[in-house]
């Protein structure tokens, strides 16, 4: 198991997402005043894939929200390539919880929607679209609507919503919680694999510490609110991962270390 260990400055390789003593507040002191966060602090390598596990309420959203620059941190920082992040970036790239696609625009437009939103050259935008449409397995599809689609189908397409860009930083927030179980082992599968051919930095929240295992390279473990960093632990598993896995002494012995964590506070989902 690893710690919440700062990395010295002069040891940060480039694209490292750096957290440092991040805490959030919302409210005022005399209007309910609830603190979200407190005194998050670790560094997220380049092209690494990292979990983020726990209780409900913990703030792994707003953690979440605070490194895409959707919401401002109350103290402390996220920086990347030595700049702070304080607003929305164009290296970033958002799956949310739903996959929140336009009902009356075809699976193609969905996908070229930040396009538009960003002032992309269309032709290169949608050649990209469709490399990516590929990479995630909806080759054929690019002219249904969301409606034709299954829930896994529609959330292949908003991650490949979220690639349009080229974001350097993929982020996604609970993105397979509603699907049944077969569904969200294939989609673990598909991301892997999107991962391992786009070189993405990926965080991924999660409420499956089966999942959270995985796909991470390391999972990082939260405390109930205030939500802070209760420990690192490293993923030592080879990759590419099959389900068949989840069933070596390895994983096991990850996972009951996580539980483990939270044993003193009652379930943990």
């Amino acid at each position: 198991m690893m710690t919440a260990e700062v990395i010295p400055m002069a040891r940060v390789a480039a694209g490292t997402i750096e957290i440092r003593h991040l805490s959030k507040t919302f409210g005022a002191a005399d209007a309910g005043r609830v603190v979200a966060l407190r005194d998050i602090d670790c560094a997220i390598e380049k092209g690494s894939f990292v979990s983020v596990v726990g209780p409900s309420g913990c703030g792994k959203s707003t953690l979440l929200r605070i490194v895409a620059g959707l919401l401002p941190a109350s103290s402390g920082s996220v920086v990347m390539d030595g700049q702070p992040i304080t607003g929305t970036r164009r290296d970033v790239g958002f799956v949310f919880q739903s996959s929140i696609l336009l009902p009356w625009r075809t699976i193609l437009d969905n996908v070229l929607l930040p396009a538009e939103v960003l002032g992309l050259e269309k032709a290169a935008a949608t050649r990209r679209a469709r490399e990516l449409l590929e990479l995630v397995g909806l080759t054929g599809f690019e002219d249904k609507l969301p409606r034709q689609l299954s829930g896994g189908m529609q959330q292949r397409a908003s991650i490949a919503r979220a690639l349009l860009h080229d974001p350097k930083i993929l982020l996604m927030d609970e993105p397979f919680g509603a699907l049944d179980a077969m569904t969200r082992e294939q989609m673990n599968l598909e991301l892997q694999r999107i991962w391992r051919e786009s070189g993405k930095t990926v965080i991924l929240i999660t409420h499956s510490i089966p999942e959270a295992i995985f796909l991470g390279d390391v999972v990082l473990v939260m405390t109930a609110r205030p939500g802070t960093l209760k420990h690192v632990i490293a993923v030592d598993l080879p990759r590419p991962r099959d389900m068949d896995v989840m069933a070596s002494p390895e994983f096991a012995r990850i996972a009951h270390e996580i539980r483990a964590l939270f044993s003193h506070a009652g379930t943990f989902d």
